[in-house]
């Protein structure tokens, strides 16, 4: 199901209705975006990420501040406190033989309702966009608190039964895991979701991965934290 206004659509996918809002031509300076991506500094993301950061400036998003804040409020509950955890440019580099056997398969960012995760994205379609999935073997789309180790135990017998998760980018359905939703890549489409949906980027070709600003797969990601 998919509540439409606009460029405003909020999607709700699986059975647990999760929103997922989508906002096109959010900021009207993706192309001034992505320059500055291409000129930014970069370096390792750290463990869980396949690929580089840079800092980015989150003031950008004031550009339509009266809708994020309203998304932010009337959609996912922060109606007191809200700030910016993290903000950077990201770059998808690791070749698919390359990968950790948990960024092999769909993930979520953390299991407290209070952190949405925002993806903005700079290019096309071709540049690949953002699935949701649910885990077959729990039924989970959504891993809060008193599911973790219920998912930990389900991710180990996963394992059991099929072994190491198969080398590469996941998408689309398979024995763990049933796609569920997908948001396409296009310049200036920014989405939001609570960071516990089990989701993973989507890579169309990961043989054109490249760690070159003007090569690369660039986004924007962020979190928030509010309450």
């Amino acid at each position: 199901m998919a509540i439409i206004d606009g460029d405003l659509t909020i999607h709700q996918f699986g059975q647990e209705r999760e929103p997922v809002v989508q906002i096109n031509n959010f900021s009207g300076i993706a192309g001034e975006l992505l320059e500055a991506a291409r000129a930014a500094q970069y370096a390792p993301a750290g463990a869980y990420y396949p690929g580089i950061r840079a800092r980015v400036d989150p003031s950008y998003l004031d550009r339509n501040r009266a809708l994020f804040v309203q998304v932010l409020g009337r959609v996912f509950g922060f109606t007191r406190t809200v700030r910016c955890d993290s903000s950077a440019f990201s770059i998808v580099t690791t070749p698919p033989g390359e990968l950790a056997p948990l960024q092999r398969i769909p993930h979520h960012d953390q299991s407290g309702g209070q952190i949405v995760a925002i993806m903005h994205y700079l290019q096309g379609p071709e540049s690949g966009g953002t699935a949701f999935y649910r885990h077959r073997r729990t039924g989970f789309e959504t891993i809060t608190p008193p599911r973790e180790q219920a998912f930990l135990q389900a991710l180990a017998e996963d394992e059991r039964e099929f072994g190491e998760p198969e080398a590469g980018y996941y998408h689309g359905s398979g024995e763990r895991y049933e796609m569920i939703g997908e948001i396409e890549a296009q310049p200036d489409r920014l989405i939001l979701y609570r960071g516990q949906l089990l989701h993973s980027g989507v890579i169309p070709d990961p043989a054109r991965l490249s760690a070159d600003p003007a090569k690369g797969r660039v986004t924007i990601n962020m979190f928030f934290v509010g309450s």
